[in-house]
């Protein structure tokens, strides 16, 4: 096995990986928005959120 082969293997797994995180994280986010969206159409908000003008505290 050659150094070059090597190195070019750990920059693939590298790669590899980076690229398996960072589609993760994207699925992971979406599935978090989704979950938002239907508590809030279930009526349950957010403590940050902005109370709407007449509405209760």
């Amino acid at each position: 096995m050659s150094h070059t082969f090597y190195i070019a293997m750990s920059y693939g797994i590298a790669g590899l990986v980076s690229l398996c995180l960072i589609g993760w994280v994207w699925l992971d986010g979406r599935a978090r928005r989704r979950e938002l969206a239907q508590l809030e159409a279930a009526g349950i908000r957010r403590r940050s959120a902005k109370v709407p003008e007449g509405g209760k505290a």
